[in-house]
């Protein structure tokens, strides 16, 4: 029964990437971090909730020594947009301290997210920091800052699936959809 319902809910919404198409991509975005730290050991740090499927395909895809650890703020409060602001709802559990850091986003939107996330990562001194985003937005940009590693550029849809969700539903469909604007999405995400 629940797998018909997902299937339904499915077939209502146009698929922009097929899972295919991002494990494709997420496979590429793998082989560019292992050349890029060959010999390098890594951490990936997960934005949650939207990035931990992402996390968890991209550390699959990765051949370098790698572990993670994930990092949660809100931004959006309880409406739709936005509020601008950043809060720090879960901090990291380990220390990166001299180790190189990949912070993985699911999307990189208006920057303010990984703007305060990058400032904040760069305080514990790690070797370096680079940022992953498995959709990039340019379009909604508000801080100035751009992904070491991008999956795909998008223009300014709201999106949903692969770990992206509209009012915390829909995170578990395998392919990343546009949300019916009858449904009532706001223009960014």
């Amino acid at each position: 029964m629940i797998i018909g319902a997902v299937t339904t809910v499915q077939s209502a919404l146009q698929v922009l990437f097929s899972r295919e198409q991002i494990r494709h991509r997420v496979a590429e975005m793998g082989r560019e971090i292992d050349r890029d730290y060959a010999g390098e050991k890594i951490v990936l740090v997960g934005v949650l909730k939207g990035a931990a499927i992402f996390l968890a395909d991209l550390a699959r895809s990765i051949s370098v020594d790698n572990t993670f650890d994930f990092v949660a703020v809100s931004s959006y409060g309880k409406g739709k947009n936005s509020s601008g602001a950043v809060k720090l709802i879960k901090d990291l559990d380990q220390p990166i301290e001299g180790k190189n850091v990949i912070l993985v986003e699911d999307i990189l939107d208006t920057g303010l997210t990984l703007h305060f996330l990058r400032n904040l990562l760069e305080q514990h001194q790690p070797k370096t920091v680079r940022i992953a985003t498995l959709l990039d937005k340019p379009s909604r940009r508000l801080e100035k800052i751009e992904a070491d590693y991008v999956g795909f550029t998008i223009p300014n849809h709201f999106v949903i699936g692969y770990g992206m969700d509209f009012a915390e539903r829909y995170r578990n469909l395998p392919d990343i959809c546009l949300m019916p604007e009858d449904a009532g999405a706001p223009a960014g995400h």
